[in-house]
């Protein structure tokens, strides 16, 4: 069909879309005329379409070198060639550098179409479009072409969302004819969606573990200021030694279930003959987190936790495991901060 039009140059304004309705002959946004047009573009069905090199050379550089060119011969002097896409997608592409807009029924069309052109000509505001329009329109039957286009275009943020796509559907995206097309003839496209998974699947365990790690950093800063909580003024039933029942805080406090697990196991370690000989692991839980308190403990004068002076003085003699109570209690602290900052910013 593109055959019939060789040599047809695009006047009407029926016929090309960029130009004013009626039959003024003036592009309406840029206000020049067809008889200003100083060059042809041309298509591989044999279409050539009026435009003016200063509008071309205004948006885009790639036009600007080649019509700075020193031409060999004449007759192509003024005349650019524009092949291997459908006509239809080069007069979009024409309109786009006159109006700075394209259709949503173009981008459907000739959004492929459009990001290759406008990756090789550098026309910017019309690949951050194809970019936003084809990450919108990407199906799982299309989103190995998109994959290997985004490779060749430069376009990053459309391959992420890409890999994103494959590695979600990875079982059905690999019975596509795109993914089977790809095998064939990028394996290199295979390995490198293969290491995307590998990488992401990597860091969704690490992720994992992170998040595991913080909870814990934040449940140990609570046991931490529970037991501080529990010696200086009592909560319920347990309180500190120098205090009588009565004179204890006899309601709940705001971080009961934590605070209820750490008075069981202190009343626990109170009665268990076990725990001198260190053959009781909840005994052996409770003198942990008293270590850890006395390497977090920062006060100077006498504190109420037990054994907090007693395991201060022990860890100045055993350097070694000095450094591990303190990087524990470090992340511990780091923990509680970035829980106070996160439930701040969330009550903002």
């Amino acid at each position: 069909m593109e055959g019939k039009h060789f040599h047809t140059i695009v006047k009407a304004p029926t016929s090309f879309p960029i130009f004013c309705s009626g039959n003024t002959g003036i592009d309406s946004n840029s206000g020049k005329s067809l008889e200003e047009a100083d060059l042809l573009v041309v298509t591989s069905g044999g279409l050539r379409i009026p435009a003016h090199s200063s509008v071309l050379v205004s948006v885009s550089t790639v036009f600007k070198k080649m019509l700075d060119q020193p031409c060999q011969k004449p007759s192509f002097k003024n005349i650019i060639p524009i092949l291997g896409v459908p006509c239809n997608a080069v007069i979009a592409f024409v309109q786009f550098l006159y109006s700075n807009s394209c259709t949503e029924e173009e981008m459907d069309r000739y959004g492929i179409h459009l990001l290759v052109l406008s990756h090789v000509y550098s026309v910017r505001h019309l690949k951050l479009k194809c970019v936003k329009g084809l990450g919108e329109r990407l199906l799982m039957e299309n989103v190995v072409d998109v994959l290997q286009l985004t490779r060749l275009c430069d376009a990053p943020d459309l391959y992420l969302r890409c890999m994103k796509m494959v590695s979600n559907n990875y079982i059905e995206v690999q019975k596509t004819e795109g993914w089977k097309f790809m095998q064939d003839n990028d394996p290199w496209l295979e390995l490198e969606i293969l290491q995307f998974l590998d990488e992401l699947e990597l860091w969704k365990i690490k992720r994992k573990k992170n998040r595991e790690e913080r909870n814990l950093y934040i449940q140990l800063s609570e046991a931490m200021e529970c037991l501080e909580h529990i010696c200086t003024e009592g909560c319920t039933s347990v309180g500190p030694y120098d205090r009588a029942p009565n004179q204890q805080k006899k309601k709940p406090c705001n971080k009961f279930p934590t605070c209820r697990g750490l008075q069981l196991s202190i009343k626990h370690f109170a009665i268990c003959q076990k725990r001198v000989k260190g053959g009781c692991c909840a005994c052996k839980r409770v003198w942990q987190i008293l270590l850890l308190h006395s390497a977090i403990c920062d006060q100077t004068g006498l504190c109420k936790v037990p054994l907090c002076r007693h395991f201060k003085l022990k860890m100045q003699l055993e350097k070694e495991e000095n450094g591990k109570w303190k990087l524990l209690a470090k992340k511990v602290v780091s923990a509680k901060v970035m829980s106070f900052l996160s439930s701040h910013e969330t009550e903002s």
